[in-house]
């Protein structure tokens, strides 16, 4: 499956408030659909699993196949297979820049990182889902266009608050990663035990 590209409040009102999918609010309160969706049914165990599934993926703006492969790499390590999946979401290059409020948006983000405007370790890196590490430095490419457009994104986001996690100098438009994200950094609300048990018949 694609990437979604349709409305991103209608997302929104079905499965809850996705920080990396879009800044807006909607007016409406009912999920969408002629009679408001499912917004008085009871909902059957495999639709809650689905749902935060589908949190992750509309969140962090991955593929079908991207969040699968992600949940087979964190059921092959040891530890939280949970843990691990939202470890290595949140810590695509696309998803720190998101972090660092240097994008508005995930998409945002990926955009940012696609055109060449973000370096890792002194070194241009246009994949957004490059893994970044503890002890990387990111920077924001030195040409007028990039500081430009991430200075303003920066200005549009003053009360965002950078996660224990990261380091970051506005000045300078440098970061560094200090370590591995903490559960509790996470913004987005999702039980990621769902997630793993959702896949678990697929695997």
């Amino acid at each position: 499956m694609s990437r979604y590209r349709g409305p991103r409040l209608r997302i929104v009102r079905r499965i809850g408030k996705l920080p990396g999918l879009t800044r807006k609010l909607s007016k409406k309160t009912n999920p969408p659909g002629q009679h408001g969706g499912t917004f008085n049914k009871k909902l059957s165990q495999f639709n809650i699993r689905l749902r935060e599934k589908q949190k992750l993926r509309f969140n962090y703006g991955v593929t079908e196949r991207q969040l699968l492969n992600y949940v087979k790499k964190a059921r092959r390590k040891k530890g939280s297979s949970g843990r691990l999946l939202l470890t290595f979401l949140e810590m695509r290059l696309d998803n720190i820049v998101f972090r660092l409020g240097f994008a508005p948006t995930i998409m945002a983000a990926k955009q940012l990182v696609n055109h060449g405007h973000v370096l890792v370790n002194n070194v241009v890196v246009n994949i957004p889902s490059y893994p970044c590490h503890p002890k990387n430095i990111l920077k924001v490419k030195s040409s007028l266009v990039s500081q430009g457009l991430v200075k303003k994104n920066l200005l549009s986001s003053e009360n965002l608050v950078v996660p224990q996690h990261l380091n970051l100098n506005k000045d300078i438009l440098e970061a560094r990663i200090n370590s591995l994200v903490n559960r509790k950094s996470i913004s987005l609300i999702i039980n990621e035990l769902l997630v793993v048990e959702y896949y678990s018949r697929k695997l």
